[in-house]
């Protein structure tokens, strides 16, 4: 189990962060960019998962600028609440925050990133505009497809739902013409399948896409 800390933005904004830390020396550092519910019971859950195999991973927490200690489940209102949080903040907000996050994580070693849903956009955004990065995986970000032709600084895994009503085939399948240098993973499923508390998940997939989050971080961090 983890811990909450604090962190603090190039810009002074200081806003708390779940740190997660393995039993022995970390094989290296993993930025956990949470979906649009906040930094809640099931991304500490993937927090810890990563933890268990090896890495200091941080997962910050991106809405403390809109709404502090903001966390939820995915009862219709709840996603309505969340969904008016996310049009509220910024990703280049969000940006400085993993930023932030990435330099805490680095004390661990060589640093990847992986988001989930809106945190897929901001692990994307980052692969471009973070420094320090290894390695980005970017899972379902629905903004993807309107930043496609942005130049990654490290190597990008994507992971696209096939029957994402959030994010059509034909979008994911620009992104995928826009960066031929990045992997991109097509699962038969839905938008958010990674999550076991969500109604869209999907075990096998969540496994397969786990599966090859983790290989590339063997790969590119440690």
């Amino acid at each position: 189990m983890g811990n909450m800390i604090e962190l603090t933005a190039a810009d002074g904004h200081k806003f708390g962060a779940y740190k997660a830390e393995p039993a022995g020396k970390p094989r290296g550092g993993l930025v956990v960019v949470m979906e649009i519910f906040g930094v809640n019971s099931h991304i500490r859950a993937v927090a810890d998962g990563y933890a268990a195999d090896g890495y200091l991973v941080i997962a910050p927490a991106m809405f403390d600028r809109v709404q502090r200690n903001y966390e939820c489940g995915y009862t219709p209102p709840e996603i309505e609440v969340s969904r008016g949080l996310m049009q509220k903040a910024s990703l280049d907000d969000a940006i400085k925050d993993a930023a932030a996050a990435v330099k805490a994580a680095q004390a661990g070693g060589k640093t990847g990133i992986v988001g989930y849903c809106w945190g897929g956009t901001v692990a994307w955004k980052a692969a471009a505009e973070v420094e320090g990065l290894a390695c980005a995986a970017p899972h379902y970000g629905g903004g993807i497809p309107n930043h496609a032709t942005l130049q990654p600084k490290c190597p990008v895994q994507f992971h696209w739902g096939e029957k994402d009503h959030s994010i059509s085939m034909e979008a994911a399948q620009k992104v995928q013409a826009a960066q031929p240098g990045s992997e991109h993973y097509f699962y038969p499923a839905g938008h958010g399948f990674n999550c076991d508390q969500r109604g869209s998940f999907d075990a096998a997939s969540a496994k397969l896409a786990r599966e090859r989050t983790l290989a590339l971080l063997r790969k590119h961090v440690g």
